[in-house]
């Protein structure tokens, strides 16, 4: 598989706008551990083997446990996950696979019982901005592990 153009090198503007959002979210009211999770879930579903490939080097190195990234792709069959946890799963995978008749009030609802509205609010910005990095990065077909050293994901030693 070869990449098709380089999306950085043709809207370097754009990029560092889309990447400065990015960079705010890690200050985010959203715990580490829970963006990690989600930004996997987000990048299986969408078949982004760039950031899945990038997002679990991070957890990784984050200290997430291997066994619980294997089980992100049937969370609601695991064990592993807390309550919060899977709230924020399920917020990720209804506004990436967004309903023909919007989000139902019941996962609404759940996700509210997890989340201030504070961290709400961040949450759907998280969501917001992996599936963006998808997109991109599906469309031009971005080669996994190609970024590994410029973004030391070398460090997770998951080569």
């Amino acid at each position: 598989m070869t990449q098709r153009i380089n999306y950085v090198q043709q809207s370097p503007e754009l990029f560092k706008k889309f990447l400065e959002l990015s960079n705010l979210l890690k200050d985010s009211a959203i715990e580490e551990s829970i963006r990690d999770l989600m930004s996997i879930r987000a990048s299986q579903i969408n078949g982004c083997g760039f950031c899945l490939d990038m997002h679990v080097k991070e957890a990784r190195i984050h200290g997430e446990r291997e066994l619980r990234i294997h089980h992100l792709a049937t969370w609601r069959e695991s064990t592993l996950f807390a309550p919060r946890e899977r709230a924020a799963l399920a917020w990720t995978e209804v506004l990436t696979k967004l309903p023909e008749h919007g989000v139902p009030d019941d996962i609404y609802e759940r996700v509210r019982t997890q989340f201030s509205e504070k961290e709400l609010s961040d949450l759907t910005f998280e969501v917001m901005a992996i599936n963006g990095w998808n997109r991109a990065n599906v469309a031009f077909k971005t080669v996994p592990g190609s970024s590994d050293k410029a973004l030391g994901l070398d460090k997770a030693n998951l080569a």
